[in-house]
């Protein structure tokens, strides 16, 4: 994690994903580059671009005073201002720095109320090629002490593993393991305890405190949000795109509730970035999905 992009609209919602970014950065110092995103419409002429150009850059600049005077914060802080669709602007943005990623507010206020409530937080996340924090009516935790990593049957969802333990390695976490399904199904109960055992292996040897969990309910997001809970999780680590087959518990529509309902900070994976970290999952062995 060497550059962190944060969407700002200076509501405080957003400015909480910028206290999720500072904890971030603090522990991997990576280099904060906070974005607004100006839309672009009909009637928007050159001269009232540059007037919200400089209406924008007051408003940051003074954040980045505020961060400035708090010594705590030792990290470089940078700003910039866009112009066109946000999502695709952010997206492009995390693309030109290498090992970046988004920590996003779900909800906002003024230019980006419309974007973040909703599905269209989802679309955000999904359309991005690095990984993404997103943060709901959070409170940010001081240090990630333990995350809860939801597993289902398919390859996919394991290929988040490397991340989240290097991430673990960097906050000293616990992870917590959880398999939950819907089916009752004996073959599919028996894969997930098979694959949530080999992961869990794969934890403990880069020396990781791991804790195993299997649930079958109802609502995958429900027993994931309680569990985490239960435990007083940090952060959720899930996957976004996965391939879809019958045997793949964790659709897009399960990250997409989890972004919209949970108050935990969750962390979104992309299958767009995995070929950078996964070099190593091999060494979980073979999984017959």
């Amino acid at each position: 994690m060497k550059t962190i992009i944060v969407p700002l609209d200076f509501s405080n919602e957003s400015l909480a994903g910028l206290n999720m970014a500072l904890m971030l950065a603090d522990k991997t110092s990576a280099n904060i580059q906070m974005v607004n995103v100006i839309r672009k419409n009909e009637n928007n002429d050159s001269e009232l671009l540059e007037k919200e150009h400089q209406k924008v850059k007051l408003k940051i600049e003074d954040i980045l005073k505020n961060c400035k005077d708090k010594s705590k914060y030792n990290c470089a802080l940078s700003y910039i201002i866009k112009e066109g669709k946000i999502f695709k602007e952010i997206s492009d943005l995390a693309d030109k720095y290498e090992d970046s990623v988004i920590v996003l507010s779900t909800h906002g206020e003024s230019g980006f109320e419309e974007l973040f409530i909703g599905g269209n937080a989802y679309k955000i996340t999904s359309h991005s090629k690095v990984p993404v924090f997103t943060v709901r009516k959070s409170k940010i935790p001081s240090n990630i002490n333990k995350i809860v990593l939801p597993l289902d049957i398919t390859f996919q969802t394991r290929e988040k593993v490397p991340y989240t333990v290097n991430l673990a390695k960097l906050f000293n976490s616990e992870i917590h393991l959880l398999t939950a399904r819907l089916s009752n199904y004996p073959d599919i109960e028996e894969k997930l305890h098979q694959y949530a055992k080999q992961v869990a292996t794969y934890i403990e040897a880069h020396k990781i405190p791991c804790t195993v969990k299997h649930l079958q309910g109802n609502n995958l997001t429900d027993m994931t949000l309680d569990y985490a809970k239960s435990v007083k999780a940090d952060l959720i680590s899930i996957m976004t795109e996965q391939e879809k087959s019958v045997s793949n518990l964790l659709l897009g529509s399960y990250a997409h509730q989890m972004i919209n309902k949970s108050t935990i900070p969750v962390l979104s994976f992309p299958t767009y970035h995995l070929s950078k970290v996964t070099d190593d999952i091999w060494s979980l062995g073979e999984f017959d999905a």
